[in-house]
């Protein structure tokens, strides 16, 4: 093995062998590259079919990075019970989803429904002619845009979705001679980015040569300059919204110290905070997200695109704002979640990744409609999980408690001194610190195992 620092840039780095790749890096990036190999290999997996499938979804893969899989039971949703896959590295997640599924199992549930489905994609160009004369050829354009594409929607268009809408829009007042084509997309049960993007291309190459064919185009009108084909991740007319209600006595049993009531209200304080205030909201956005990426990851869906698209619809009004929603009429507690959803069952990792399949299997094969309330519902049971922590005992306590067990595995804590740990600090508040203190108080005789 040669020294760290050998040689930091390589030429052709992609044609190396899995090995090859490994060696190259731990000899020129680690100080024990021998240790720090068969570290890398002891993650592949020993099934050496599914480690190919593993490596085919990236390039230059080296070795399996692994965050837990767990489930979240007793989630009822449209009166039908569900057993939750989550993929998160975070253990307070899973319980704060379980422990809400619990609370509103008893309070009938969660209720949800897709609103929307559609999706779009934008052909991006700049064209020096009169927008006249564009708005003049565009019916007969986008009868010859879905002709000649009809080879890449029609098994779409069989499925019941395909092209929806096609619109001109002049921007030439922003950026000067910059038009699109703002496409609607249904894609049925797969996300549908390749489809999009296909379909996109496909306009692009039409609008250029049917421009350049037009009898109304003279001298330069003719050039189209295609800047980029591509689905926008915003999806604000795919949206679900999830919801839970209930009589206010029915909060009595929220927590133990604050009546129905009283918890209502506070509940709906924080809720109306998080509209007011960027800072909160964005935290509060971010707990929601914490049980939908979970879900999302588990099933081989996108979460990146699912982020953006939410964080965008949560600033709509000009504004970062809450993506819940909570009232108090007539007695009722009422809270919900509109969010945009752009998910599938079909296509991409949904039917590659092994854990992916059987995430979906656990879930009783759902369509993405019904994807789409399923996570849509978790969303909002994390929400209500963490505002409940929030307003009662705090989120540190029951936080830092699902964490002690990382911080212990930090300080290398043997199994005696990790149990004796739980019971010294089953009423304590947490911290680092004080876990540290403790194991070496405990390790220096000042504390017994007994105590």
């Amino acid at each position: 093995m040669g020294k760290m620092g050998k040689k930091k840039t390589i030429s052709g780095f992609s044609k190396l062998s899995k090995i090859g790749k490994i060696k190259w890096m731990v000899e020129n990036f680690f100080k024990d590259p021998e240790i720090v190999m068969r570290e890398l290999k002891s993650y592949w997996l020993q099934n050496e079919a599914q480690q190919k499938i593993i490596d085919g979804f990236s390039e230059n893969t080296i070795s399996n990075f692994y965050l837990p899989f767990g489930v979240a039971p007793n989630f009822v949703i449209n009166q039908k019970t569900y057993c939750i896959p989550m993929v998160i590295e975070e253990s307070s997640v899973v319980a704060a989803a379980s422990a809400a599924a619990k609370f509103w199992m008893t309070r009938g549930g969660f209720e949800a429904k897709v609103l929307s489905t559609t999706k779009v994609g934008q052909v991006h160009f700049l064209w020096e002619g009169n927008g006249d004369k564009l708005i003049q050829i565009l019916e007969p354009l986008k009868t010859k845009l879905i002709q000649e594409a009809t080879g890449i929607t029609k098994n779409m268009n069989e499925r019941g979705g395909g092209i929806k809408e096609i619109i001109l829009i002049d921007l030439t007042e922003k950026q000067s001679n910059y038009y699109q084509l703002k496409v609607t997309f249904e894609t049925c049960d797969s996300m549908g980015a390749n489809f999009i993007n296909s379909v996109l291309e496909s306009f692009a190459k039409t609008l250029v040569q049917f421009i350049e064919a037009s009898d109304l185009m003279l001298g330069k009108e003719k050039e189209v300059d295609i800047i980029m084909s591509i689905l926008s991740n915003y999806t604000p007319n795919c949206i679900v919204e999830a919801k839970v209600e209930c009589p206010i006595e029915a909060l009595n049993e929220a927590h133990p110290d604050i009546d129905g009531i009283t918890f209502a209200k506070r509940f709906n304080t924080a809720v109306q905070i998080a509209q007011i205030d960027p800072y909160r909201a964005t935290t509060h956005n971010k707990g929601i997200f914490n049980g939908i990426d979970a879900i999302v990851l588990a099933t081989g869906n996108d979460f990146r695109a699912v982020e953006a698209s939410g964080h965008t619809y949560a600033a709509k009004d000009g504004q970062y704002k809450s993506l819940s929603h909570c009232l108090i009429e007539n007695n009722t507690f009422k809270f919900y979640l509109r969010i945009p959803l752009a998910i599938g069952t079909v296509g991409g990792l949904t039917s590659l990744h092994p854990i992916a399949k059987r995430s979906l299997e656990l879930l009783e094969n759902p369509n993405a409609e019904e994807l789409m309330k399923i996570t849509a519902s978790v969303g909002l049971a994390q929400n209500f999980a963490a505002i409940r922590s929030l307003i009662t005992t705090g989120i540190q306590k029951g936080h830092m408690k699902m964490h002690l067990s990382n911080i212990l595995n930090q300080l290398e804590a043997s199994e005696k001194e990790q149990e004796a740990a739980v019971q010294f600090f089953e009423n304590k508040v947490i911290s680092y610190q004080e876990v540290r203190t403790f194991l070496t108080d405990l390790r220096s005789g000042k504390l017994s195992l007994s105590q």
